[in-house]
């Protein structure tokens, strides 16, 4: 009788398993009419949800702001088009000078970002877009027909040494922050210590003493702790420290892509164990880092060539040229550089379609099913990094974003596992991350 029970226990088990994978190997039965349909259908009744879509300040003024179809590549029109329901703007910080003076412009560049978002919410496009602080908040705006806003802290290098700013930054809005980006902060060690070259030597050994205090802050007022920038060392010890599901704001799996940025299988299901939700980026580079380094040596061929007949000096990387060049001789070759790269993008695109195609929404999906493989349907997201880097053949920005949820359907994804991995998995880990606030607010009373 044991071995029956012990038998029934193993399939029931099993069964489970199975029904919370997508059935990637049955092709569905739709010709390719019936996927877009589909795909329309579940991309209208589902909330879209994207975690990181950077923004530059001077988009966000009288004369120009989101409520104009701007170059960037998330604006209010673009979203309607696409159908991307909730964003996630982006108060980034530059990593700067570890001293008083750094801490200080750091903290005036992230008022003003703040500033800047709540200009849209408040005076631009209160209409159309709302700010939401918490899941029921999403859900009432979206009922509402706006769009919704959210916030997350890229870098909280502009906290200095002062925890209690944590908390006015969630009164702001903020409801995730990153203890670290490109370079150490006061608070942890960053991705940037695997560098291919000059690596950046470790100074904390992951978390410093500030930042396991910066943690429990954040665990207090409802903040959830992005692991996407930090080094291996601190993404550990933040995950062993947070009293709440953590989430990894825009970030993709290591083992598919080799990338510091990415995560590893080991972290994946560090991630899993500890509740909380990776959003999937579509940032070339971090899906196929081969492809997308053969399609930029590529470009960048066709790129010199015609820099070279209109006499416009290229210089190997951003540092060569802040060394070589004035502040306004800078700006300016930015714009030149921009203007060309956009005036040859159809010639790049023809000549390399089949020689160095480039990264794509297949690319972005085939990251999704291997970490719905390896932590199950529960634990994987969605975000871009929009107009900080991201956009991809076919998801190149707001307006393409139904193509996501295209190649969904077409890998067999149903309806309910489209949902979580759009928008359920993160608001669910959000639902829980101020739970814990509230718990944490009520013993500290």
């Amino acid at each position: 009788m044991k071995r029956i029970l012990s038998a029934l226990l193993v399939i029931t088990v099993l069964f489970i398993v199975a029904c919370d994978q997508p059935k990637t190997d049955e092709k569905p039965k739709m010709s390719e009419e019936e996927i877009l349909a589909t795909a329309k259908q579940i991309h209208e009744e589902v909330i879209t949800l994207d975690t990181h879509d950077d923004i530059d300040t001077e988009n966000f003024t009288d004369d120009q702001n989101y409520t104009k179809d701007l170059d960037s590549q998330v604006t209010l029109p673009k979203m309607k088009k696409g159908g991307l329901d909730v964003a996630w703007f982006i108060v980034y910080t530059g990593q700067g000078e570890l001293n008083e003076e750094g801490y200080k412009k750091a903290y005036e560049n992230a008022i003003d970002k703040f500033d800047a978002i709540d200009r849209l919410v408040t005076k631009y496009a209160p209409e159309q877009i709302e700010l939401a602080k918490t899941s029921d908040d999403v859900r009432r705006i979206h009922k509402s027909g706006k769009l919704v806003a959210m916030i997350g802290v890229e870098n909280a290098y502009p906290i200095g040494t002062d925890l209690s700013n944590i908390k006015k930054f969630a009164d702001r809005g903020a409801r995730y922050m990153s203890l670290a980006h490109n370079g150490h902060s006061q608070l942890a060690d960053s991705n940037t210590e695997e560098k291919p070259e000059k690596p950046d030597k470790p100074i904390h050994n992951g978390l410093s003493e500030l930042g396991k205090k910066a943690v429990a802050e954040m665990n207090k007022w409802g903040i959830m702790v992005d692991i996407s920038h930090p080094s291996k060392s601190a993404i550990k010890q933040m995950i062993e420290l947070s009293k709440a599901p953590v989430i990894a704001s825009h970030s993709s799996a290591r083992a598919l892509a080799d990338h510091s940025r990415n995560l590893s299988d080991e972290q994946l299901e560090m991630v899993k164990n500890n509740g909380g939700v990776v959003q999937t980026v579509a940032l070339n580079s971090y899906l196929n880092v081969e492809k997308a380094k053969k399609r930029q040596d590529a470009a960048q061929e066709i790129f010199k060539g015609h820099a070279k007949k209109e006499g416009l000096t290229v210089y190997e990387s951003r540092d060569e040229a802040r060394e070589k060049l004035s502040e306004k001789e800078l700006e300016e070759y930015f714009e030149k550089v921009s203007a060309l790269r956009k005036k040859i993008e159809d010639e790049v695109n023809e000549k390399l379609k089949e020689t160095a195609p480039p990264v794509n929404v297949k690319d972005f999906v085939d990251h999704i099913d291997y970490m719905v493989k390896k932590m199950g349907i529960d634990h994987v997201g969605i975000s871009s990094d929009f107009d900080g880097g991201g956009g991809i053949e076919g998801w190149k920005d707001a307006s393409e974003t139904l193509n996501v949820t295209i190649e969904l359907v077409r890998r067999g994804y149903t309806k309910e596992q489209i949902e979580k991995i759009w928008s359920g998995n993160l608001l669910r880990v959000l639902d829980e991350v101020q739970k814990v606030a509230k718990e944490l607010q009520s013993e500290s009373a």
